[in-house]
C-alpha cells in the first residue's frame, strides 16, 4: 500500500431509529479525532459517515408516526448531522443507504457474487429478532427471547425461502487473515473474540427478506429486499464511487471505527467475507471499542437513561461560564479520556465535573493563564527575544514519542495521557524554575528564557491537544500571538512564538466550574459562628510551610499525609483535600498551617498541624503565598 494514499476513515452507518447520545457520538468522535490528527500529520483525508436507513422496521416505524418511510429516514438522517456538527464533527463525506449511489453498490455486488456462486437460493428455519435485524442459531435461543442481553425481545421462528451467502466457504482464509495481520482486528481481546466465533463454525448467511415496500430489491428478483446488514457494510465501498470506479485510490480504509456489538459478527466476519468474494482488498484495521454506560447498563432510549452530548455541552457552558464551543471541547476532551477501548467504562456527571475541573481547569487552562499573566506582569505582555530552555524543551520529546505511539494504535486516551504529561511538566516547570524570584532579584537575562520556555511549551501542548480540543487549541493559539495551529511541525520547534508580540490579555480557557445553587443568600443571614476577641485570635499561631511529600491514606478517600517543613523543623498533618488534589500536585508547594494546634490521631496518623484551605467554587483550595515565603515565617 502506498504510504501516501489518502487516509480513509470510516463510522458504522447509524440506524435511524432515535437521535444519537453520547454512546454512539463516541465513535463518531473517535473517527473526527483520528481524522484531525492524520491531516495534521500532512495526510489527505477522507472521513466518511452515514446513516443506515433500509430496515423493515423503519417503514413500521414511519406508519406509526404517520410519515412516509423517506419522510421518516430524511428528518433523522438531518437530526445525526445537526448533532455531529454540534460536536464539533467535521466529516468529508455523509452516505445515506437510500441514496441512488449505494443502492446501485449493493446490487452489484449481489449480482456479482450471485453469478459467481457464492449467492444461492435456499430455505431458512430458524429464530429471527425483528429489533435487533438479526439471524439466530437454534441453539443461541434459549428462553425465546433475543439472546443479545441489550434485546431480550421475544424472537420469531421464520419458515421462508431466501437467498444466502456461502460465509462458511470463507472461514479458513477469514483465519488465515486475522493470524497474518496482527493489526487487522483491534483491540487483541476483540480479536481473540472473532477468532472463537469462526471456529465455533460459520453458518452461510441468510441475506434477503421478503419485499414489504422498502429496502433495496434484489436484482432481478422484485420479491425480495436485500437483508440490511449485507446492504449497510457496502456504504464503505459506495463512498470510492464503486463500481463506477472500479479502483480508487481510497480503497482500502486504514480504519473502520466501531462499537464491540457490531465487530464479531459482521464487521470481522461477514464484511470480509464478502470483499473476498468480489476480490478486494481488506481494509487494514476494525477497532471496536467498548461501550460507554450508565449504571452498568448500555445507553439506550429504550433504558431512558440517555445522555444527549450537546445538551451537555450546553449545560455546562451556562455552568462555568465558558463558550459553547469550548465546553463542547471540554465534552470531547471527557469522551475521548474515557475512551472504553478493550473494555466499558462508566459516564458519571460527577466524573466528567471532575475531569473538567482538575484537568482542563485546574491543570491544562492554568498552566496556560498563568504563563500568559506573568508575560504581562514581568514584561508588560511582550514575547521576549530568548531562547526556549532546551534541557527542558528536550525532554518533552519523549511526550511526543508516546503521544504518536499511542495514536498509531488508536489509543486516544493514552495519547491524552502524554499530552497531559506536558501540561504536568509545564506546571512543575513554572513552579521550579520560579519566574517570580528571576524578576524580584533582576535577573532579566534568565526571566526572558524561562518566559519564552513556557510559552512555547503552553503553544506546544495546544498543538498536541488540537485534535481533541480543536476550538481550544485555536483560541490558545491567539492569545500567544500565533498564527497558525494544528500543523505536526509545531511540535518539533520552540522558537516559532516572534519576539516583541504584545499578547492579548489573559482569558481563562476554562473557568472553574460552579456548583449547582442550593440555597438564595439573603441580607438577613448572620454568620453562624460566634466573633472572637483579637486577644483569643493572637493564640492562633500560622506559619508557612513546604509539603515534602504527599501520598495517599490507605481506607480513606478524603485523607492526604503530608511531610512539611516548618522552619527547621519536621512534621506530618492529615490534610481533608484528597478529593480535589493529587499527592504529586502538592509536592514542592508552600502552604499555611495552624502550628499550635494540639496533635490529633487521625485514622492512625498522628496530625501535627492543620492545613488552612478556602471553600472554592468546586472544593478546597489551599492557601498558599502569593511569592515565596521563608519556612516557618509568621502568618499576620
Amino acid at each position: 500500500m502506498c504510504p501516501m494514499k489518502p487516509y480513509y476513515i470510516t463510522t458504522p452507518i447509524y440506524y435511524v431509529n432515535s437521535k444519537p447520545h453520547i454512546g454512539t457520538a463516541l465513535t463518531t468522535l473517535a473517527a473526527d479525532i483520528t481524522a484531525r490528527y492524520q491531516r495534521m500529520r500532512g495526510r489527505e483525508v477522507m472521513f466518511l459517515t452515514g446513516t443506515d436507513e433500509n430496515a423493515p422496521k423503519v417503514a413500521e416505524a414511519a406508519e406509526r408516526a404517520g410519515q412516509s418511510p423517506q419522510q421518516f429516514v430524511d428528518a433523522i438522517s438531518a437530526e445525526f448531522q445537526a448533532i455531529w456538527h454540534g460536536l464539533g464533527i467535521r466529516y468529508d463525506d455523509f452516505i445515506r443507504t437510500t441514496e441512488e449511489r449505494h443502492r446501485k453498490a449493493v446490487q452489484e455486488v449481489f449480482r456479482r457474487l450471485h453469478e459467481k456462486g457464492d449467492i444461492y437460493v435456499g430455505n431458512y428455519e430458524g429464530w429471527y429478532c425483528v429489533s435487533c435485524e438479526t439471524f439466530w442459531r437454534p441453539n443461541e435461543v434459549e428462553d425465546g427471547l433475543c439472546p443479545n442481553p441489550e434485546c431480550r425481545r421475544p424472537v420469531n421462528w421464520v419458515t421462508e425461502q431466501n437467498y444466502f451467502f456461502k460465509l462458511s466457504a470463507y472461514a479458513d482464509r477469514l483465519i488465515e487473515h486475522i493470524k497474518s495481520h496482527p493489526r487487522f482486528i483491534l483491540p487483541e481481546g476483540r480479536k481473540n473474540e472473532v477468532v472463537r466465533f469462526i471456529e465455533s463454525g460459520l453458518r452461510d448467511a441468510c441475506i434477503t427478506r421478503a419485499n414489504n415496500g422498502w429496502g433495496i430489491p434484489v436484482p432481478g428478483d422484485d420479491s425480495m429486499v436485500i437483508y440490511v446488514w449485507f446492504d449497510a457494510l457496502i456504504n464503505y465501498l459506495a463512498a470510492t464511487g464503486w463500481p463506477e470506479k472500479e479502483t480508487s485510490e481510497l480503497w482500502p480504509p486504514d480504519v473502520e471505527w466501531m462499537g464491540k456489538d457490531i465487530l464479531v459478527r459482521f464487521h470481522a466476519t461477514l464484511w470480509p467475507a464478502i470483499l473476498m468474494g468480489l476480490g478486494i482488498s481488506l481494509p487494514e484495521t476494525l477497532v471496536g471499542h467498548g461501550w460507554m454506560t450508565i449504571g452498568g447498563e448500555k445507553i439506550s432510549k429504550t433504558k431512558g437513561n440517555v445522555v444527549d452530548p450537546v445538551q451537555l455541552a450546553t449545560e455546562l457552558a451556562a455552568r462555568a461560564g465558558c463558550t459553547q464551543e469550548l465546553a463542547v471541547d471540554a465534552v470531547r476532551y471527557y469522551m475521548a479520556r474515557e475512551m472504553p477501548f478493550a473494555s466499558d467504562t462508566m459516564f458519571t456527571q460527577e466524573n466528567f465535573e471532575s475531569r473538567y475541573n482538575t484537568e482542563l481547569a485546574n491543570d491544562f487552562g492554568n498552566a496556560i493563564h498563568r504563563s500568559i499573566s506573568m508575560t504581562h506582569k514581568f514584561v508588560d505582555g511582550i514575547v521576549p527575544d530568548s531562547d526556549a530552555d532546551p534541557a527542558f524543551t528536550g525532554r518533552l520529546a519523549e511526550r511526543v514519542k508516546a503521544y504518536v505511539a499511542a495514536m498509531d494504535i488508536f489509543r486516544l486516551d493514552q495519547a491524552l495521557d502524554a499530552a497531559m504529561g506536558v501540561v504536568s511538566d509545564l506546571n512543575h516547570y513554572i513552579d521550579d524554575m520560579a519566574p517570580w524570584g528571576l524578576a524580584k532579584s533582576g535577573d532579566a537575562v534568565a526571566l526572558g528564557s524561562v518566559l519564552r520556555t513556557m510559552l512555547e511549551t503552553g503553544r506546544f501542548a495546544a498543538t498536541l491537544f488540537s485534535p481533541f480540543l480543536p476550538s481550544t487549541g485555536v483560541q490558545i493559539h491567539k492569545q500567544l500571538g500565533f498564527s497558525t495551529s494544528g500543523k505536526w511541525e509545531e511540535t518539533e520547534r520552540f522558537d516559532l512564538l516572534s519576539a516583541g508580540t504584545k499578547l492579548p490579555g489573559p482569558t481563562p480557557a476554562f473557568p472553574r466550574l460552579q456548583p449547582p445553587a442550593t440555597e438564595t443568600p439573603t441580607e438577613e443571614k448572620k454568620p453562624t459562628v460566634p466573633p472572637i476577641s483579637i486577644d483569643e485570635f493572637a493564640k492562633i499561631e500560622l506559619r508557612v510551610a513546604e509539603v515534602l511529600a504527599a501520598e495517599s491514606v490507605p481506607g480513606s478517600d478524603k485523607l492526604l499525609k503530608l511531610s512539611i517543613q516548618v522552619g527547621e523543623e519536621n512534621r506530618t498533618i492529615a490534610a481533608g483535600i484528597a478529593e480535589y488534589y493529587k499527592p504529586d500536585e502538592l509536592v514542592g508547594k508552600q502552604i499555611v498551617v495552624v502550628a499550635n494546634l494540639k496533635p490529633a490521631k487521625i485514622r492512625g496518623i498522628e496530625s501535627q498541624g492543620m492545613m488552612l484551605a478556602a471553600d472554592g467554587e468546586s472544593g478546597a483550595i489551599f492557601l498558599t503565598p502569593s511569592q515565596p515565603a521563608p519556612s516557618g515565617a509568621r502568618v499576620h
